[in-house]
């Protein structure tokens, strides 16, 4: 009884160490799923990160072009101040007086604080966006090698095995959280261009700015609550739609613990 104990742990182990074994077949046909499914999950959030982007960026560029003239001194101004200073010293001169002293100087402009603050959101705004649209094309990039990378192997035993080193990875450096991180990064992105157009309007006219902060207001307001309500109630579908893919990879772990204890 104890000898047909050993054997069959014996077979076990054999079936495990055996390179050409169906167990290889079998987690390879899962990990397959689970990959192709890790891959259209970061392929789609970065899809939309790029037009999203692509389509913000030229709309904070719109807005730079007319707000980053406030930082220097407008041309068609100083035009009229040199014009009415030579005005009034060729007066001064024709009536034998000294000339008033000059009223306006290149040195003097200083921009307001108001068109300071608003260059430094939007521009801030425009190049966390683009930053936002290199990491998503990367990530394509990355997703497409590591497919690559764990079909790369022909025999069965050698591409389970690179298979899981290569997840390993992808779970040692969190590929997956940095994925969720790039939509974040455009978030604050666009509250950071929404901060700077109310600062614009403001002033500007009063009466549209105080319009355009209580409809960001509202809709922020909402914002918030629909990421926070998951948390208050499980089953809202507000959730962030990457957080599946922590759930989907880390149904693997049990079994890459295993290999671990493979021989080279």
């Amino acid at each position: 009884m104890w000898n047909s104990g050993t054997e069959g742990i014996a077979s076990k182990g054999s079936e495990y160490s055996d390179t050409s074994g169906k167990v290889w077949s079998v987690y390879l046909s899962e990990a397959d799923k689970q990959d192709k499914a890790l891959a259209e999950n970061w392929k789609g959030d970065t899809e939309g990160i790029l037009i999203f982007t692509g389509l913000f960026a030229a709309t904070v560029a719109a807005f730079i072009i007319e707000s980053y003239k406030k930082l220097s001194s407008d041309s068609g101004e100083a035009t009229v101040l040199l014009l009415d200073q030579v005005s009034q010293q060729l007066f001064a001169l024709s009536n034998g007086t000294s000339p008033p002293p000059p009223l306006y100087t290149e040195s003097s402009f200083r921009p307001t604080s108001s068109a300071i603050r608003v260059n430094i959101l939007w521009f801030l705004s425009l190049t966390l966006s683009l930053t936002c649209a290199l990491a998503a094309t990367l990530m394509q990039q990355w997703a497409r090698r590591y497919l690559q990378l764990a079909q790369a192997q022909t025999t069965l035993y050698k591409r389970a095995r690179t298979r899981a080193y290569l997840f390993e990875g992808v779970q040692a450096f969190r590929l997956s959280q940095a994925v969720e991180a790039v939509p974040a990064l455009l978030h604050v992105a666009v509250f950071l261009f929404f901060a700077g157009l109310v600062e614009f309007l403001f002033s500007i006219n009063i009466i549209v700015a105080r319009v355009v902060f209580v409809v960001i207001c509202f809709f922020g307001g909402t914002y918030i609550l629909l990421t926070f309500l998951p948390n208050v109630r499980p089953n809202c579908p507000t959730g962030r739609p990457s957080a599946g893919i922590r759930t989907n990879g880390s149904s693997l772990l049990p079994q890459l613990r295993c290999f671990s204890y493979l021989p080279a």
